[in-house]
């Protein structure tokens, strides 16, 4: 079962969903709108190693915008600290995102319960586009559980800013979670 907007603002209200900050303005009959943050991770390398911590640059977005280019995996983070304990967070890009061609969530959409950070977002340009800090660029609904719940305790927990994968871990027998 999916909240509307008004039960995602009275569970914001009652502390069992997180988002901060938080502005009732963007609220959607079924989702909240959320923003980019102000900076990027992109890797080094084109080609990339799931069994290696693979090098990364931050970088920052300017007031003025940055074009992200085709080819390019850039990590991205929501301006927002967004998740909870009690309702499943699941991203998506807005609609006016994807018809500029720029997909913010390749793989990832779904935020385990207990998991409360900033997002990263896995940015894919299909054809050059200006992105800007701040602008709202993709929606966060929240659906209700069934059955037993365990809170998220993996190696992304409590996330500030954009965080590169960490998958090298599983091939090195430390503890996994996505």
């Amino acid at each position: 079962m999916i909240l509307t907007g008004s039960e995602i603002l009275k569970n914001v209200k009652n502390n069992k969903i997180t988002i901060n900050p938080f502005y009732a303005s963007q609220l959607t009959p079924n989702s909240y709108d959320f923003t980019l943050g102000s900076r990027l991770i992109v890797y080094n390398n084109y080609i990339l190693d799931a069994k290696k911590d693979n090098e990364a640059r931050e970088i920052i977005i300017p007031e003025s915008g940055i074009t992200l280019a085709t080819g390019t995996i850039y990590l991205g983070h929501t301006q927002e600290v967004i998740g909870s304990d009690y309702f499943v967070p699941i991203i998506r890009g807005r609609s006016s995102i994807g018809r500029l061609g720029l997909f913010i969530n390749i793989t990832a959409d779904l935020i385990d319960l207990g998991s409360i950070n900033q997002l990263t977002l896995q940015l894919n340009a299909v054809q050059p586009v200006t992105i800007y800090p701040g602008m709202q660029i993709g929606q966060v609904t929240f659906w209700m559980p069934y059955g037993e719940i365990k809170k998220y305790d993996g190696r992304y927990k409590g996330s500030n800013g954009p965080v590169a994968s960490k998958m090298y871990l599983d091939f090195n027998n430390e503890s996994s979670g996505s």
